[in-house]
């Protein structure tokens, strides 16, 4: 068994020599994996607003900041469709015309996530579970499921707020996408990234009169069977339940 010290190891930032001495995917002229899971053709997509005309997020950064905590009461009352997908964006959506360029940063822009939603409560959506396609800025319909809610706070170790919540932020990690530059350092830079995103969804949800809260206590197996994501080239890194907050 590994001692607390090896388990900090990939947090360390010595491996930069190792990593340059490898003859890494990028370096063998492999093309780089897609920053976006395909889709099938046929596959029903739901349009979100856009960036241009999003009405939503205009509290001073300032005072967001300042009120800023983690958020596990949540009120009956939906979000609309312009809020989440406002929250869509600023959490990965993507900038001007650059497909990498995203409202998040991310090491290399390699942008290692996939973002699940199970919405319970949105206006105009129907509840079920979703992804984010950020370079189409579109919601991808997965199922449906009555017992979502029950499910997703089972698989979070009976945190109630989660099926309480109008919708379930999850993301998970493909970590080719950042292996196939940093190799070995990669997933110290995964780690990384997750809390950027999740801060953004915080200050987001501030600016909106929403709350959230981040979750690092999952089973990871319940997560990625909910999700239909294979465990290894993909899984769960992080979840956030966002709800209407008084």
């Amino acid at each position: 068994m590994k001692t607390i010290e090896e388990y900090r190891g990939f947090l360390k930032g010595d491996l930069w020599k190792k990593w340059g001495d490898l003859d890494r995917d990028q370096e063998k002229g492999i093309p780089a994996p897609p920053l976006q899971k395909p889709y099938p053709a046929d596959a029903t997509l739901l349009e979100l607003v856009p960036p241009e005309k999003f009405s939503s997020g205009r509290v001073p950064l300032i005072d967001v900041i300042t009120q800023r905590k983690s958020e596990r009461h949540f009120l009956p009352e939906p979000l609309t469709l312009e809020e989440l997908s406002f929250l869509l964006w600023v959490t990965q959506g993507v900038r001007g015309n650059s497909r990498s360029l995203r409202t998040v940063p991310s090491a290399g822009a390699r942008h290692p996530f996939e973002t699940y939603l199970i919405v319970n409560k949105v206006n105009d959506v129907e509840p079920g579970l979703y992804r984010y396609l950020p370079l189409d800025h579109t919601l991808l319909f997965l199922r449906a499921d009555p017992n979502f809610p029950e499910r997703i706070m089972d698989a979070c170790r009976g945190q109630a707020f989660c099926a309480d919540s109008a919708v379930v932020f999850i993301w998970t990690a493909i970590p080719y996408r950042t292996e196939w530059r940093y190799s070995i350092i990669a997933h110290k830079m995964i780690a990384i990234d997750s809390g950027h995103v999740c801060q953004n969804l915080y200050l987001a949800c501030g600016s909106i009169r929403a709350g959230t809260c981040g979750i690092g206590a999952y089973d990871h197996k319940k997560v990625d069977t909910l999700l239909g994501v294979d465990g290894k080239e993909e899984f769960t890194v992080y979840l956030a339940p966002v709800g209407r907050v008084a």
